[in-house]
């Protein structure tokens, strides 16, 4: 907000009334008094679907414990800005079914890329939003739990934390059974041979990606970082416009 001219303010629960009981649809007419826009970062998808139906100003979806549009976005402009198109691509995506993983099906169903998941059982993304999308691709999107056939001639390997906000408590487990899921060399050398490697960081080096990787010559995590400034802008921009 600050590069395109404008104020931004930070508010968490305790910074509004509805810490205090006030109901979510009061609270967004309220703030749609006194705002632009609002981007909203919470656990509850539902939060923000009830707060942009009341509100009548742009309602951003910043992260939810369901989706994650913005990152995605970001995301698909990094590949876009390396290779030039989305067609025929194959997206790999290794490790656990979270609002991530939501986020690229979505995202598949829209754009004509390939979208392969590997997912340990009991991992697997919202089993909605992979029975919609399986349907609406038309076959450009499967999902397994073998990380091998997933990764096969991959154009793109992607993949993010075993254990998300809020499941800290399950981080023991979750480790067990994602060890398999691990982006490393090995699993990378079943990839195509200029495959690029994404995460949506803050990364756990050793856990589910190696620092090798992360450093490696086919990393563009960093690329991936600085663009989310860039579209996050862009998103901004749009929204405000209309």
């Amino acid at each position: 907000m600050y590069q395109l001219g404008g104020m931004a303010i930070y508010l968490n629960s305790r910074d509004t009334q509805l810490g205090r009981g006030e109901t979510i649809a009061d609270t967004a007419r309220i703030m749609s008094r006194y705002l632009s826009g609002i981007m909203i970062r919470t656990y509850a998808q539902k939060m923000v679907e009830e707060f942009a139906a009341h509100a009548t100003i742009p309602i951003i979806n910043g992260l939810t414990d369901l989706l994650h549009p913005c990152q995605i976005l970001s995301d698909l402009f990094t590949i876009l800005e390396k290779k030039g198109t989305y067609e025929g691509l194959k997206v790999a995506y290794v490790g656990d079914g979270n609002n991530i993983a939501n986020s690229w099906i979505n995202a598949a169903v829209r754009l004509p890329f390939y979208l392969s998941l590997a997912c340990p059982e009991g991992y697997e993304p919202e089993r909605e939003i992979i029975k919609r999308g399986m349907e609406e691709a038309e076959g450009r999107i499967s999902l397994q739990s073998d990380p091998l056939i997933v990764i096969k001639n991959a154009d793109v390997v992607y993949t993010d934390v075993w254990a998300s906000m809020g499941q800290e408590a399950e981080r023991e487990a979750r480790s067990q059974a994602f060890q398999p899921y691990q982006v490393n060399s090995d699993l990378l050398s079943h990839a195509s041979k200029d495959v690029m490697v994404m995460h949506c960081l803050p990364a756990h080096r050793g856990e589910e990606i190696t620092g090798e990787v992360i450093d490696g010559a086919h990393s563009i995590i960093v690329d991936q970082a600085e663009n989310r400034l860039h579209v996050q802008k862009a998103v901004l921009e749009i929204l405000l416009k209309t």
